[in-house]
């Protein structure tokens, strides 16, 4: 089994999210493409695994064959939606994907394009936004991160340890009480 590499909370993290936005907004500049850091590393003084999570927010599903293209220009494959509506993601095929072609070595990170108003879409920013807002709420999570870190030895225990936690957030962010029902399947299926 893989050990689960929780870090402290660096502040590389937006600068590297920010030179792979560049990229992607320069190759899909004609859709005009909202382009957000989502996820643990988002969070400034959130620990978390060194894994930057990135949504590229399109208006409809029509635009998904066009931003495909885009992306598989640069390295990435197409993985399909996963099971999750609205949210399809993107796999690397290098250390250099996106592959501009300058041999830069790029931060791990997991790519997805999702649908404006999607629950997926709503997840991510909710439990980003409640967590930037939120220094209490904020610390309890990084504990829970490193606490489960420690103990288990595998992504799905991981996984599975912090879905109440964010199953909470998303609640009383308003999400369908179902919603979060599905978000929670959804994620033990990863």
């Amino acid at each position: 089994m893989e050990k689960i590499e929780v870090v402290p909370y660096d502040p590389q993290w937006p600068e590297q999210f920010q030179a792979l936005k560049e990229i992607y907004l320069q190759r899909l500049q004609a859709l005009y493409p909202r382009i957000e850091h989502v996820g643990s590393t988002s969070v400034p003084g959130l620990p978390a695994k060194p894994i930057l999570d990135i949504d590229i927010i399109i208006s409809s599903a029509a635009q998904l064959p066009i931003v495909t293209s885009a992306l598989e220009s640069l390295g990435y494959t197409f993985r399909g939606d996963l099971g999750i509506k609205d949210r399809y993601a993107y796999g690397i095929t290098s250390a250099y994907t996106p592959d501009t072609g300058d041999q830069t070595l790029r931060p791990k990170h997991n790519l997805y394009c999702c649908v404006d108003g999607s629950v997926s879409l709503r997840n991510h920013l909710l439990v980003r936004d409640t967590l930037r807002a939120d220094a209490q709420l904020r610390n309890a999570y990084g504990q829970l991160k490193e606490t489960l870190a420690a103990q288990v030895d595998n992504i799905d225990d991981y996984i599975e340890g912090k879905s109440a936690f964010i199953g909470k957030i998303l609640l009383q962010g308003g999400i369908d009480a179902d919603d979060v029902a599905d978000i929670e399947d959804q994620n033990r299926k990863k």
